[in-house]
């Protein structure tokens, strides 16, 4: 039997533990909301009944429930971010390194926050205010607001609405703000309403016109 010297055993043990420390502690419930004080580590936080709440400065993996919102503080980092029936507001600073989904509930994203991967819903508002989006929006019937000074990288897509949802005839608003870029196709496979600044940038637009304004807001 192999055996190692003590001292590496110690050592090896001590490094497991830091690495589950640093990770933070999974939380996962059925009924019942979740809080995560202000600076501290998580890791993955889900429930299905109840709200997500991490205070600022905090971080968590994958934060995920069915019914109920999440809300993050500012500079708080997480993996990803997912609701079915609740919203999603990640505040100032914040990182999110993957995606942030909802299917009925509005996506908001403080300034300067940031989100890696896509931000997606099926209703519910988007809104960026100077925050940065790497892979694209997608909503069916959300109004999007891309706030002055915000970036977003992948385009952006308004699918048309299908399947069992009472779809509202409401023809969703999308502004693009002072100073934004949208980088990548805007697609809109429904009609829309289509606001660009006069000082933002966009990629091509197909299946809608652009109006353009001046000022903060059209």
């Amino acid at each position: 039997m192999l055996r190692k010297p003590l001292p590496v055993l110690a050592a090896l043990l001590l490094s497991l533990a830091g690495a589950a420390q640093a990770r933070g502690i999974d939380v996962d419930k059925v009924n019942g909301s979740i809080h995560i004080d202000g600076n501290q580590q998580a890791g993955n936080l889900e429930t299905v009944n109840g709200s997500i709440r991490v205070e600022d400065g905090g971080s968590a993996e994958d934060i995920s429930t069915v019914n109920g919102s999440i809300r993050l503080g500012e500079r708080v980092t997480a993996t990803s971010l997912e609701t079915v029936n609740g919203g999603a507001e990640i505040g100032a600073d914040a990182r999110i390194s993957g995606s942030v989904e909802t299917v009925n509930g509005s996506i908001v994203l403080g300034q300067r926050a940031e989100v890696t991967g896509r931000v997606e819903n099926v209703n519910g508002r988007i809104a960026l205010d100077a925050a940065r989006v790497g892979e694209g929006i997608v909503t069916v019937g959300g109004d999007i607001e891309i706030g002055a000074d915000s970036h977003v990288a992948g385009g952006l897509r308004v699918d048309k609405p299908s399947g069992w949802f009472n779809w509202s005839d409401r023809k969703p608003r999308i502004v693009i703000g002072p100073r934004a870029v949208v980088d990548g196709p805007l697609e809109f496979r429904r009609e829309v309403e289509l606001f660009v600044s006069d000082s933002a940038r966009i990629g091509a637009v197909s299946g809608a016109t652009a109006q353009a304004f001046a000022g903060d807001h059209p």
